[in-house]
């Protein structure tokens, strides 16, 4: 999955680092902000029309996939219905159903190693990110405003976000020691 000039959007080299278990976490979060449920009905869309194979979930129940306008409307005290999607073999991302403003979902990062699965992940952002006309954002574990890469729909492809390596104190806000009273 290249690009169209069958140029990778990342090399695995310069990446890597992004994709380390100990400072990104085992399943780092993947957001497209600013979303609605017309989003969430593209992205419902895509994964039908894509032959990407998927499962619907809600709480122990699989179904067919349905209209998000119908998920979203669901009870607050409901629990949060998940569409896991495989677009390759051995490669799953789980999306969340949280809110209509923001598409939420994860990946295994053990699922992502090397250049192979790497190109594999950043076609599988584009195909989003094209379809949705928005960024796609890669942040580390529990760290929602701190991406490192993502789908930048200006270029067309997956880029890495400087300033935003794992490990530094642009990942989390540093503590003071003490607490003053």
């Amino acid at each position: 999955m290249r690009t169209t000039d069958g140029t990778p959007d990342l090399f695995w080299d310069d990446v890597k680092e992004n994709f380390d278990l100990e400072l990104m976490g085992s399943l780092p979060d993947l957001h497209v902000l600013d979303a609605s449920a017309e989003d969430w009905q593209a992205l419902l869309d895509l994964v039908a029309r894509s032959g990407w194979r998927h499962e619907y979930i809600e709480g122990t129940t699989t179904s067919a996939l349905p209209r998000a306008v119908r998920i979203l409307a669901r009870p607050l005290d409901a629990e949060c219905p998940q569409l896991r999607v495989w677009p390759t073999e051995d490669m799953l991302a789980i999306f969340r159903f949280y809110s209509d403003e923001e598409i939420d979902f994860d990946v295994a990062l053990l699922e992502l190693q090397g250049q192979d699965r790497l190109d594999a992940f950043c076609g599988f952002l584009r195909s989003i990110g094209h379809r949705l006309g928005k960024p796609v954002l890669m942040c580390p574990e529990g760290a929602d405003d701190c991406p490192v890469l993502g789908f930048d729909p200006a270029s067309g492809r997956v880029v890495l976000l400087p300033d935003r390596v794992p490990g530094t104190e642009a990942e989390a806000p540093e503590r003071p020691d003490t607490v003053d009273e």
